[in-house]
C-alpha cells in the first residue's frame, strides 16, 4: 500500500496513468483540427436561414478540464483510495500483542478487539508469529507463548475485560528478561500505572513499540455515601477536558419485584476537573430499594457502584413490656435502645399489632413477658416470613412463665423460673463478665470492653440444642444472648435487660456494635479493617467487566478483613454477605482516583479506533460518472441537439419506469404457515434436549386444543430471536435455563415490539421443586432476573383468584405443570379495578397479560411423542394424571386468553346495559 498522508492506494501503480493527463489535453484540442477559414462572397445568399445543428471550432477549454477531471477520478478511483488507511505492520519477526484486559478498557472493549485482530491477519499474511500477553494474566520471566497469528486472532472474541483495575509490575519483570527482539502493539486503557512507564522502555530496546490509546476520558463511580440525610455519588474522570454532563441512574426492584430505574439525575463536571459530585434526596423506601448506582451508557465496572447496608436505613420496630417512669429516662427499657439506633436507623413505636403493618426490618421487645394471641400469632408468622425478632428479659418476663414447660416458637430457648443475680447488696457473687465470643458467633471478632459485666440475667434450661443456640455467654459459661431459625426468620434473646438495671452492656459502645452485627441496624459509613476482623463473608453477587451483576455461585468465604483491601482476581467486586449483614466490594473505593497514563516521550499514544479506514473509491467513481453526464449535456447544447437528446433521455426514465416481472423474496415457509394458521412457539435456548422438550410440550398442548376447542393449530415453531418474526406467533414459550446467553439488543427491541403490540411470552423457570419462580436460591431464578432485566415489563403480581386466566375456558384455582402449588405471576391488576354488584368478578383490564412468570415446568407435563403418549411422568398414580389433566387445562385457557382476550370481563358491564335497555 502506497501512503500518502491521510490518504493510502491499494492498487498505486495505475495513479501512472495521471501522466497521461497532460498528452490528453494536447489531443483533445488538436483533434478534431480548428477549420482554415476562406472568404466566400456566395455565403452571403445563406443569411437568414437557420441551422438546428451547429458544429463549434475549438472545444472549450472549461470543457476540456472537466474531461480531464473525469478521467482523473476514474484513473485515482480504480486504484483504491483509502482515507485513514492502516499501513500494516511492515517489518519482520515475533509480534506481541500487549492488551489491557481491566476494567477501563471495558467501554471500547469491542474497537480494541477489532484493532488487535487486524494487526494479527496483517501479520499471518506476512507469515509471522505472534504472542497475545494480558495484563490481567502476565506470562512468567523468560517465556514468550508465540504461535501462528491467524491462531490468535480467532481467539480474541473469547476475552473479556476483568473487573478490576491491571497492574505492569509483573509485566515489567516479564518484559526485562526478553532476550530477542520482537514488536509490540500496546492497547492501553489509558489509565496510570505505576511501573507503566518502566515498561514501556523496555519493550522499547527490544524493538518497535507502537500504542494504542483511547482519547476519551476514563469514568469512573465511587461508593455513595450519606451525608446529612442526603445520597452523595461522586465521579471520576482520567482527563480534565472541557465540561461534561452525565447521568447517574439509581436502579433496584421495584414493588413488584422488577428491576427498573428508580432514580436518575444530571451530574455536571466543570472544565478541567477531574471531581464531580452529585446529592440526591430520596425517600428511606425508595433509598432502601436502590441496589446500584451507575452512568447511563458506560459499560463498565468502574462506572457503577453497588449499594449496601451502609446505605440503607432499615426500620425497626421498638415495643417496651412497660412504659419508663416518669422524670427517670434512664430507666425506661428503650431508652440505651433508640440511642444506640437512631443514628443508624428509623425507629418506629406503638401497637405491635400496628408496627408489623409498616413492614419493618427487625422488631425489638424489651422486656415484654405476654403477647395477646392475635399479636403473637401475627408475630410468627411475620418471622417465620423472613423477620428478625430480638428479646430483651428484664422484671416482667422474668417473673412470667413465658418460655417455661416447653418450647415457644418465640423464644430461642427454654426458661428457668426466675432468674440470678451475681452481684449487688443480696447476692454474695461478683458481676460476670462476657467470655470471647466463639468463631460460629457473629460477633466473633468484636472486642469486649473489661468494664462490661452483668449483674442479673434470666437462665436458659440446660437442653441439648442450647450449646448451638449459645452466641454469646458470660465467663462461667451461663449464656448470656441466644438465637434460634423460625422459619426463614431468626428469634434472639438477650438474657439481660435492655436498659443498665441488670448489666452495663447497653453502657458500652459493644451494645451498638452487637445490634449492628445482628443486623438490627446499618452503619454509618463503611466498617473499617479492624470491624471487620474475624468474621466470613460469601459472595452473593459478582460484578463482570462490563458491569453486569450476576450470581456469584459457589465459591469459598472470604475473611471480613480483606473486604477492605483492592479488588482483584482473588477479591472480585459484588456483593458479600454475612448472617443478615450485605457489604458491597467496588471497583473503586472511597479514596480512589483516576489520572491518565504517562508515556516517556519517546511514545506517542495513537488510536486507530477513532479513525476508521474510509474507502473512496465508489465516490471517486461516481464523481467520474456525474462529470461525463455533465460533458453528454454540455456538448448536446453546443450542437444544438440538447433538445432531442433531453427527449431520449425522458424515454430511457419511461421505459425504467415501465413494470416488469418480479420474484418476490422467498420467505421461511414455517413462518408462512404461522401467519396463516394459530401457531404455537418456543424460543430456542441453544441447548437441543430442552428444545425438544418445549418443542414436544407445545405439540401436546396443541393436540388438545385440536380436540377440545374450535382452534386447529398448525406444527409448533422453534424461533430465533435474533431473527425470525415473532409477530405471526400469539404465544412464546420461553424455558430458563442456567447458562442460557442473553439475546443481542436488537432481539429485545423486537422482543419488547412484540409485547407491545399484544404478544405473550410465557417464562417458565422449571425449578418448581424446589424454590419459588425468580429466586435467587436457583441458577434457573438468578438467570431469568437477568434475561427479563432489558424487557418493557409492567408490574407484576400473583394470579388473582378473580383474574381471567380462572375462567377463560376452564375454571381453575391452581395452575401446575410437572410440579404444583408454586405461583404464577401475571400483570397486576389496575388500582381502580373494582367488583360491580352481582358479578362474581372484578372488571379487570381489557388487554392480555403480556407476560407470564412460573416455574411448574409445563412443558414436561404436555410434552407427548409421535404416537401421542406423554414423555414425562407427572405425580403418582391417579393423582399424577390428574394433576396433567389440569395442566392440559391451564395451557388451553392461557391459548384462549391471548386470542380472545379478557372477554369474559365483559360480564361485568350487563347490569348496565339492561339498565340502559329499561330490562
Amino acid at each position: 500500500m502506497l501512503v500518502l498522508g491521510p490518504i493510502g492506494f491499494t492498487a498505486p501503480w495505475l495513479l501512472v496513468g495521471l501522466i497521461a493527463l497532460p498528452v490528453l489535453w494536447w489531443l483533445l484540442r488538436a483533434v478534431p483540427p480548428a477549420p482554415v477559414r476562406r472568404a466566400f462572397p456566395g455565403v452571403a445568399l445563406l443569411i437568414g436561414l437557420k441551422d438546428d445543428e451547429a458544429e463549434t471550432d475549438r472545444t472549450p477549454w472549461w470543457l476540456l478540464l472537466l474531461r480531464i477531471l473525469a478521467v482523473a477520478a476514474l484513473i485515482v478511483g480504480f486504484s483504491g483510495p483509502v482515507l485513514n488507511p492502516d499501513p500494516g505492520l511492515p517489518g519482520e519477526g515475533p509480534l506481541v500483542v500487549l492488551v489491557d484486559d481491566g476494567w477501563a478498557a471495558a467501554p471500547d472493549w469491542r474497537a480494541r478487539i477489532e484493532a488487535a485482530q487486524a494487526r494479527l491477519e496483517a501479520a499471518q499474511g506476512e507469515g509471522r508469529r505472534a504472542a497475545l500477553i494480558l495484563a490481567s494474566a502476565p506470562p512468567e520471566p523468560g517465556d514468550l507463548p508465540l504461535r501462528a497469528a491467524g491462531d490468535i486472532a480467532g481467539t480474541l472474541a473469547a476475552l473479556t475485560p476483568r473487573p478490576w483495575p491491571v497492574t505492569h509490575a509483573a509485566l515489567r519483570d516479564w518484559a526485562a528478561s526478553l532476550d530477542q527482539e520482537v514488536e509490540t502493539i500496546w492497547l492501553s486503557d489509558g489509565l496510570a500505572s505505576p511501573a507503566r512507564g518502566a515498561l514501556a522502555d523496555l519493550l522499547q530496546n527490544s524493538g518497535r513499540l507502537t500504542v494504542l490509546e483511547p482519547g476519551m476520558p476514563r469514568l469512573g463511580l465511587l461508593p455513595a455515601e450519606i451525608d446529612g440525610g442526603l445520597v452523595r455519588v461522586t465521579a471520576l474522570r482520567s482527563h480534565g477536558v472541557a465540561g461534561q454532563s452525565l447521568t447517574i441512574q439509581g436502579i433496584g426492584p421495584d414493588p413488584a419485584g422488577v428491576e427498573r430505574v428508580l432514580a436518575d439525575a444530571t451530574l455536571d463536571f466543570a472544565d478541567a476537573d477531574h471531581r464531580a459530585t452529585l446529592e440526591l434526596s430520596l425517600p428511606p423506601e425508595l433509598r432502601n430499594r436502590i441496589a446500584r448506582f451507575e452512568i447511563a451508557g458506560q459499560n463498565s465496572a468502574g462506572a457503577l457502584t453497588l449499594a449496601d447496608d451502609s446505605l440503607k436505613r432499615r426500620k425497626v420496630a421498638l415495643v417496651a413490656g412497660s412504659a419508663g417512669r416518669e422524670g427517670l429516662e434512664l430507666l425506661s427499657p428503650l431508652h440505651y435502645l433508640r440511642e444506640a439506633l437512631a443514628p443508624s436507623a428509623e425507629l418506629v413505636e406503638g401497637a405491635l399489632g400496628d408496627l408489623l403493618k409498616a413492614s419493618p426490618d427487625a422488631v425489638i421487645l424489651a422486656d415484654v413477658a405476654v403477647l395477646a394471641e392475635p399479636d403473637r400469632e401475627a408475630l410468627a408468622e411475620w418471622v417465620a416470613g423472613g423477620g428478625l425478632l430480638v428479646r430483651f428479659a428484664g422484671p416482667r418476663l422474668a417473673a412470667a412463665d413465658t418460655g417455661r414447660g416447653g418450647d415457644d416458637a418465640l423464644m430461642p430457648v427454654r426458661l428457668r423460673a426466675g432468674g440470678r443475680s451475681v452481684g449487688g447488696a443480696m447476692s454474695w457473687g461478683e458481676p460476670r463478665s462476657l467470655a470471647p465470643f466463639p468463631e460460629t458467633s457473629p460477633f466473633y471478632g468484636l472486642d469486649i470492653p473489661g468494664d462490661v459485666d452483668v449483674t442479673s440475667q434470666v437462665l436458659a434450661e440446660p437442653g441439648p440444642d442450647l450449646a448451638a443456640r449459645t452466641i454469646a455467654a458470660l465467663a462461667d459459661g451461663t449464656p448470656l444472648v441466644t438465637r434460634k431459625a423460625l422459619g426463614d426468620g431468626q428469634v434472639v434473646l438477650f438474657h439481660v435487660s435492655a436498659n443498665a438495671e441488670w448489666s452495663s452492656l447497653p453502657l458500652s459502645g459493644l451494645f451498638v456494635q452487637m445490634l449492628e452485627r445482628l443486623a438490627v441496624s446499618s452503619r454509618a459509613g463503611r466498617p473499617d479493617r479492624e470491624a471487620l476482623a474475624g468474621t466470613t463473608w460469601i459472595a452473593a453477587q459478582l460484578v463482570d467487566g462490563f458491569g453486569h451483576l450476576d450470581a456469584a455461585g459457589a465459591r469459598p468465604g472470604v475473611d471480613g478483613a480483606r473486604l477492605t483491601d483492592a479488588p482483584g482476581p482473588d477479591l472480585p467486586p459484588g456483593l458479600y454477605r454475612s448472617e443478615a449483614r450485605v457489604l458491597a466490594v467496588n471497583v473503586l473505593g472511597a479514596e480512589a482516583v483516576l489520572e491518565p497514563a504517562d508515556w516517556p516521550a519517546s511514545v506517542t499514544p495513537e488510536w486507530q479506533g477513532t479513525r476508521a479506514e474510509t474507502d473512496l473509491s465508489g465516490w471517486l467513481l461516481l464523481a467520474a460518472l456525474a462529470a461525463l453526464g455533465i460533458d453528454l449535456i454540455a456538448s448536446l447544447a453546443l450542437s444544438g441537439r440538447l433538445a432531442r437528446g433531453v427527449g431520449g433521455a425522458a424515454a430511457l426514465v419511461l421505459a425504467a419506469m415501465l413494470p416488469v416481472e418480479t420474484r418476490a423474496q422467498e420467505a421461511d415457509p414455517a413462518i408462512i404457515a404461522a401467519a396463516g394458521n394459530v401457531t404455537l412457539a418456543y424460543v430456542r435456548t441453544g441447548d437441543a434436549a430442552l428444545d425438544e422438550i418445549s418443542e414436544a410440550g407445545l405439540q401436546g398442548l396443541s393436540d388438545q386444543l385440536f380436540r377440545r376447542t374450535s382452534i386447529e393449530p398448525s406444527p409448533p415453531v422453534g424461533v430465533d430471536l435474533e431473527t425470525d418474526e415473532l409477530a405471526v406467533f400469539p404465544l412464546l414459550y420461553w424455558p430458563v435455563s442456567a447458562g442460557q446467553p442473553a439475546p443481542t439488543p436488537g432481539a429485545y427491541a423486537r422482543l419488547n415490539a412484540y409485547l407491545r403490540a399484544g404478544g405473550m411470552i410465557v417464562f417458565d423457570t422449571r425449578d418448581g421443586d424446589v424454590a419459588r419462580f425468580g429466586s435467587t436460591a436457583t441458577p434457573e431464578g438468578t438467570r431469568l432476573r437477568t434475561l427479563a432485566q432489558p424487557l418493557d415489563v409492567p408490574p407484576l403480581e400473583p394470579v388473582p383468584e378473580d383474574h381471567v386466566l380462572t375462567r377463560t375456558f376452564y375454571l381453575l384455582t391452581d395452575f401446575p405443570g410437572r410440579f404444583a402449588g408454586q405461583p404464577v405471576w401475571v400483570e397486576a391488576s389496575p388500582p381502580d379495578a373494582e367488583r360491580a354488584e352481582g358479578m362474581p368478578f372484578r372488571n379487570l383490564n381489557d388487554g392480555v397479560t403480556p407476560v407470564v412468570i412460573g416455574g411448574n415446568d409445563w412443558a414436561r407435563a404436555w410434552a407427548v411423542d409421535g404416537n401421542g403418549i406423554a414423555m414425562y411422568p407427572v405425580g403418582r398414580g391417579l393423582a399424577g394424571e390428574r394433576q396433567r389433566e389440569m395442566a392440559y387445562r391451564f395451557g388451553v385457557n392461557l391459548v384462549m386468553h391471548v386470542l380472545t382476550g379478557n372477554y369474559k370481563s365483559d360480564q361485568v358491564h350487563v347490569p348496565a346495559l339492561l339498565e340502559r335497555l329499561g330490562q
